[in-house]
């Protein structure tokens, strides 16, 4: 248990993100066309980066010059980052 109810949990989780709505959802990832929406997003907020687990979206490389990477590379980049 952390000691939060869940409104306190979504409050939390709302002050740490940003709501973008994407201008367009390109067709890209053929296998899975959920995964679109991610580059959609991922573009959309101007993201650094993309972190994923999945493996269409791993396969990409980068997408509009956003690198897609594991979250253990993006831990190691953090980590790189407060040194």
């Amino acid at each position: 248990m952390i000691g939060k109810t869940a409104r306190e949990v979504i409050a939390d989780y709302l002050q740490a993100i940003e709501l973008v709505e994407p201008a367009e959802t390109p067709a890209v990832v053929t296998r899975d066309p959920d995964d679109d929406h991610v580059l959609a997003c991922a573009v959309a907020a101007r993201a650094a980066i993309i972190v994923s687990g999945d493996l269409d979206l791993l396969e990409l490389n980068t997408y509009r010059g956003i690198p897609i990477i594991r979250a253990a590379q993006a831990l190691l980049r953090i980590e790189a980052l407060s040194q």
